[in-house]
């Protein structure tokens, strides 16, 4: 396998620039329809949009504009760039893979694609296309095999598969066969076929699976920092022991002044219950 080269370089002496071109745009296209459609099939703007009125209407205190830019930049950088939510070292580890190899690829594939001969002879964007390509693939199979497949915590065998897993799977596939693909030199053998499938499957796919999940995130984290930093709490009761009503809320007296996260030591317990 030759990385100063995609295999899209050879593809292109038999499909031309132009026909690739409209393949990327439809895909764009189905991602943006299919975004739309699943959010008007599960309600999610409504849903944002009522709990947010609700959630101003329960606000403690008011959010100056500079209190808002910081708290969109700490979105930004915590839980989009750093993947912050993750507590987990694998699952993040896998999850930032994925991210940054998904978007990489995309990238480089738009760039060569759209930049035609001048940018699909470039080396460095080659070899970057097969950098994305193997950390989406990396991230997607470490996934899978040991935070998906966990027999051992979850008991979730390897063949049970859902519709919720549609998009690993997709992930999984367009990555592993664009490797294959230029292993093999490239062309429009078995391994095209299955790349193309596997891209169709991934953007077209996107009201059987997670796709659309990933805009929604940032928008969800930045809603839950701007709740909490109102006081609004998500509409909910603010947990905290210097309240005296939720220190009511125990009738043993040793838990009366125990700190909130009393338990979590449990996450120190390695899974093993099946």
């Amino acid at each position: 396998m030759d990385i100063t080269q995609t295999p899209i370089t050879n593809l292109a002496k038999t499909i031309p620039y132009e026909t690739m071109q409209i393949f990327v745009i439809v895909m764009v296209a189905l991602v943006i329809v299919m975004t739309i459609i699943d959010m008007v099939h599960k309600k999610s703007a409504k849903f944002f949009y009522e709990n947010a009125a609700k959630a101003k209407a329960n606000a403690t205190k008011k959010l100056s504009v500079g209190d808002k830019a910081g708290i969109a930049v700490s979105t930004v950088v915590e839980d989009v760039v750093l993947s912050g939510e993750f507590c987990n070292f694998k699952r993040r580890f896998a999850h930032l893979l994925t991210m940054y190899g998904f978007i990489i690829f995309n990238i480089m594939t738009a760039i060569i694609v759209f930049g035609e001969a001048k940018t699909a002879t470039n080396s460095l964007y080659a070899q970057l296309w097969h950098l994305g390509a193997l950390m989406l693939a990396v991230g997607g199979w470490w996934f899978w095999l040991f935070i998906r497949v966990d027999v051992v915590a979850e008991g979730n065998k390897w063949y049970n598969i859902s519709s919720m897993d549609m998009f690993s799977i997709s992930l999984i596939a367009t990555s592993s066969f664009a490797l294959i693909w230029s292993f093999v030199g490239g062309g429009t053998g078995i391994t095209f076929v299955l790349f193309v499938l596997s891209a169709v499957s991934l953007f077209g796919g996107i009201l059987w699976s997670k796709f659309a999940h990933m805009f929604f995130k940032p928008f969800a984290a930045y809603d839950k920092r701007i709740t909490e930093a109102d006081g609004s709490a998500e509409n909910l009761p603010l947990l905290t022991r210097d309240d005296p009503e939720q220190q009511k809320r125990h009738s043993m007296e040793l838990l009366i002044d125990a700190p909130m996260n009393m338990g979590l030591g449990i996450k120190r317990e390695k899974p093993n219950h099946y």
